[in-house]
């Protein structure tokens, strides 16, 4: 078993999608480009209510923060050729412009993000001994 735990962020590139499963569990998706420069599309998966809160709270244009779960997945083209794509299966989101949302049990207020600025870091290596463990 191989953990691979991922947290992005981005701004919604493709607004959410919601869809259900044959058993009747909501799963909304919607595509985050990851970075400022180009297009670099990452899809998000939310599932149960999760997926409900996805499509109530998050529009294209919302920058958000994403945890969850990173895996592969194969899709179809048009053109009926097959293409892996990155996906994260999310168990929690915040929007960073304003309101929050998240799935965990604890809802975060915007006052509790810490930003940090530049001057807030040193160019300076940390050195062997001060590492904890």
């Amino acid at each position: 078993m191989s953990l691979a735990k991922a947290v992005i962020s981005g701004t919604v590139y493709r607004a959410p999608e919601k869809r259900f499963t044959s058993n009747n569990v909501p799963i909304a998706a919607f595509a985050m480009n990851i970075s400022e420069n180009e297009e670099t599309l990452v899809r998000v998966v939310a599932k149960g209510n999760l997926a409900q809160t996805v499509e109530d709270n998050i529009a294209k244009g919302d920058r958000v923060v994403v945890e969850g779960r990173l895996q592969n997945n194969t899709v179809k083209n048009e053109d009926g050729s097959e293409k892996r794509i990155v996906e994260i299966d999310a168990y929690t989101f915040e929007k960073l412009a304003g309101s929050s949302v998240s799935s965990s049990s604890s809802s975060k207020s915007p006052d509790s993000l810490v930003q940090f600025g530049q001057d807030d870091f040193s160019d300076d290596l940390i050195g062997e001994d001060e590492i904890p463990f």
